[in-house]
């Protein structure tokens, strides 16, 4: 598994739309994304732990390399 970056919240939503998610909905400073069945809640905070970004892409069935393909 390569090691994943240190990314803004802002980052994560960007790149997961890019990976055919939509955002469902915002309630103060966290976004539910969906695509299909697979859904995942990101902090829009300055910076995105390392196991927070690990732990949604696991949440939203999204390999650490398919993420990184898309950044």
């Amino acid at each position: 598994m390569p090691k994943l970056p240190r990314l803004s919240g802002a980052e994560v939503v960007r790149v997961l739309r890019r990976l055919g998610f939509e955002m469902v909905r915002q309630r103060g400073s966290h976004v539910v994304m969906r695509r299909g069945a697979a859904g995942c809640v990101v902090p829009l905070h300055a910076e995105v732990k390392v196991g927070t970004l690990a732990g949604l892409l696991r949440q939203a069935n999204v390999s650490s390399e398919e993420f990184l393909a898309e950044l």
